[in-house]
């Protein structure tokens, strides 16, 4: 069948045949999200075409966060071998929007704080559910080449040389480590202001809304946090920042400060030379152009993560490759 004709029968079999459609996100993935409204029933659908994407984790780790009493969106129907999910519509309230409106930003940024407090206080067995993979150093390295297989060519126009390559890598592989001196939780590896909702309807920490988490992994408890300080898509003032990180400091205070400084600024550094490589990725592979006026703002991220002293191996291996003058948006 072709892939509207599955969704239409998908659709029939969940009792929504008759709904209206419409486009409600795109995403940087293969995925699509279409808004389905009959009378006053609404809900969403997640298009997720194999192979290039796969629901299972989705679903799994969904099924995990609402058990321990976080608001994701229920599953209403799924098929997971078409890619299909019928999810609950949790409405149109994104931080991202509330932001924009002249929302409450300490309020919205510091019950997401909340979020991760009271994740992370659960033992490591409760909070990681079965089958969650390891955010170990192969899978960390593969992410952060995608600076020197993907942005690194886009600025000089020729590949990276393998001598090159292999120096990145012996940095990276003599930091990481570094990022494993804090406590492992469940990662949900892409929460920021895009993917939270306001719910004010709900107290507590269900009141912010959970909707990106298929790529979960166990790592360090830095790393949502770092990830909603350090976004690659918007301004934070600083001392907003340096509030939040304390706030949730004081939820931990056997945490060992420099160890958690450390862990923060290698999983900041990892994860903005990521981001860089897959916003050119995304123009270059998918003809998703519009990520790349983001990349500036990254890479003053990860200039600033790169003064920790951790971090000199990577820090040296940017100044000697990457100079400052090319520190720039891919043409």
């Amino acid at each position: 069948m072709s892939r509207p004709e599955t969704i239409r029968r998908f659709l029939e079999d969940a009792g929504w045949g008759g709904a209206r459609r419409g486009c409600l996100a795109g995403d940087a993935s293969f995925r699509r999200y279409d808004r389905l409204e009959e009378g006053e029933r609404r809900a969403v659908l997640m298009d997720a075409p194999p192979p290039q994407e796969d629901v299972r984790p989705f679903l799994r780790i969904a099924r995990h966060l609402g058990a321990l009493g976080y608001s994701v969106p229920l599953i209403l129907a799924a098929d997971e071998t078409a890619g299909l999910l019928l999810l609950e519509d949790l409405g149109d309230d994104t931080y991202t929007r509330l932001l924009a409106a002249g929302g409450d930003e300490p309020g919205l940024y510091r019950l997401a704080v909340d979020v991760l407090v009271d994740l992370h206080r659960r033992p490591a067995a409760e909070a990681i559910p079965d089958g969650v993979p390891a955010y170990d150093l192969d899978r960390l390295l593969a992410e952060a080449l995608l600076l020197t297989d993907w942005y690194l060519p886009a600025i000089t126009g020729t590949p990276t040389p393998d001598t090159v390559r292999q120096a990145y890598i012996e940095a990276w592989t003599a930091v990481l480590p570094v990022a494993r001196g804090v406590p492992d939780t469940l990662v949900l590896r892409d929460f920021h202001v895009d993917n939270l909702m306001g719910l004010a309807s709900r107290p507590g920490v269900r009141g912010c809304g959970l909707l990106d988490f298929q790529d979960a992994v166990a790592g360090p408890v830095t790393y949502d946090l770092m990830s909603l300080l350090e976004d690659a898509r918007r301004d934070i003032d600083p001392s907003l920042v340096a509030s939040l990180k304390a706030h949730y400091r004081a939820a931990f205070p056997e945490l060992e400060p420099a160890a958690f400084d450390a862990s923060f600024a290698v999983m900041a550094a990892q994860r903005h030379a990521k981001v860089i490589g897959i916003f050119t990725r995304l123009c270059l592979r998918d003809g998703k152009p519009g990520y790349l006026s983001h990349i500036p703002r990254v890479w003053r991220l990860l200039e600033a993560a790169l003064v920790h002293p951790i971090l000199a191996p990577v820090a040296e291996w940017i100044e000697r490759t990457i100079p400052p003058e090319q520190r720039q948006v891919p043409s």
